[in-house]
């Protein structure tokens, strides 16, 4: 059979063979129970590819879109079930903008690992300790399941990591990008979605780091005040560069808590807003022409690109400004926060110009949630989104370095946070003549 043909295709074939053979038919029902239980992880673990990369195979890359493609298969990890050993394919993919990391079968997972995510996976959907124990009874068998106290233990495991994480110290992490979203859940009776505030950057190094995550109201400025204030008091120091949607509230925060830092608006959601003002007929040609602004910048970074992006932008105003003027409005009423990262290394640019990184992350546990409506309490609700972001985070890629980039970045901070006064000059003037 091809290579290029998919594990779940290869199982259904020889499914087919199967019913098709003259071999007894009990033998042949015990042989499909087995590639059944094959094909359902191995079509879930397709099913992860394709959330993934947000496309499925053979369909183009969108604009936006996560980078990567795929590159075939692999033997990955053998599991074991009461019908024997069953052995899944692992993708392997290439150019991603983040390392793949399956939900089943992720980096380093271990048994107690894969049964402390099938335990999170039920408490997420509002199960009760015992719910989960006998979930997982019906699964893994009477024999195997987890007792009632050790799922106890794993929920509060999780609560207490979550407790010490929320308040360690931050003075040892220096970023050079931070990103700040929400993200809405039903945690209180009665109430509506309230949101979840995080915060991810970039260190020094090009390493991504998980900063912090807490509940709040809404995303007002008091609230996002309040949690910038808290990250601060923990000793986290002002990045180089702020990514985040347009909500007044955030921005209005950052500015106060982070004075000196550059902000840039996310492209991707500011775009949104503007093709939700455009017909259906002109929406593609309107992205296009969109993306065309930003991308493939040549100038050198700083006013020489941003200039280049104007120029652009003009000839984008006068194509649709007549049209659709709304839209258009979207880019000029926020042209010089949509075009801040055009400061900073061109390598960097597509990954610090929008925040949808950590909302695609988060629409995994939105979804869950989705099933049973309410997470089981504010406590629980903050704890497991912790859960799936901590984990999440172990195969989060940030950027790479150069010597070019780094004497960029450091160029910029200097700029920003030290700059040079007439006295320190002076002074520098003096001691290089002597």
């Amino acid at each position: 059979m091809s290579e290029r043909v998919s594990p779940t295709e290869r199982i259904r074939a020889q499914i087919d063979e199967l019913f098709g053979s003259d071999r007894d038919l009990t033998g042949v029902l015990e042989e499909v129970g087995r590639l059944g239980v094959r094909l359902l992880i191995q079509s879930t673990f397709e099913g992860e590819v394709d959330a993934f990369l947000e496309r499925g195979r053979y369909e183009r890359r969108s604009e936006g879109s996560p980078g990567g493609s795929r590159n075939g298969w692999q033997p990955g990890a053998t599991i074991k079930t009461t019908m024997g050993p069953i052995e899944v394919q692992r993708p392997k993919l290439r150019r991603t903008d983040v390392r793949f990391c399956s939900r089943l079968f992720g980096k380093e997972v271990t048994r107690t690992n894969a049964l402390e995510a099938l335990v999170i996976s039920g408490w997420v959907r509002g199960l009760s300790d015992r719910d989960i124990e006998a979930c997982l009874a019906e699964v893994l068998g009477p024999e195997a399941a987890l007792s009632r106290s050790t799922v106890s233990r794993i929920c509060q495991r999780i609560r207490t990591e979550f407790t010490e994480w929320a308040r360690r110290d931050l003075s040892d992490v220096e970023l050079d990008y931070l990103f700040l979203d929400g993200s809405h859940f039903k945690m209180h009776p009665g109430a509506p979605a309230e949101p979840v505030l995080c915060a991810w950057g970039i260190d020094r190094d090009g390493k991504a780091v998980f900063v912090g995550l807490s509940a709040a109201s809404a995303e007002s400025t008091d609230a996002w005040d309040d949690f910038l204030t808290g990250l601060k008091e923990r000793g986290l120091k002002a990045p180089l560069l702020g990514i985040s949607d347009g909500a007044g509230g955030l921005i209005s925060a950052f500015e106060v808590a982070f004075p000196t830092s550059l902000r840039q608006r996310c492209v991707i959601h500011r775009l949104r807003n503007a093709l939700a003002k455009v017909s259906k007929i002109d929406q593609d040609e309107f992205k296009a022409d969109w993306w065309a602004i930003f991308n493939d910048i040549d100038a050198e970074p700083g006013e020489e690109a941003i200039a280049q992006a104007r120029q652009r932008a003009d000839r984008f105003v006068a194509k649709w400004a007549d049209r659709y003027p709304g839209a258009v409005k979207c880019l000029t009423d926020d042209f010089a926060s949509l075009v801040t990262h055009l400061r900073f290394p061109a390598e960097h640019r597509k990954r610090i110009r929008h925040s949808n990184f950590i909302e695609r992350t988060f629409g995994e546990t939105r979804r869950r949630v989705k099933v049973i409506g309410r997470m089981p309490g504010e406590t629980s609700c903050v704890s497991l989104v912790w859960a799936v972001l901590d984990r999440a985070s172990r195969g989060w890629r940030g950027v790479g370095h150069t010597p070019a980039t780094l004497r960029h970045l450091a160029e910029l901070r200097h700029q920003l946070f030290h700059p040079t006064t007439i006295e320190e000059v002076n002074t520098e003037a003096v001691t290089h003549a002597a």
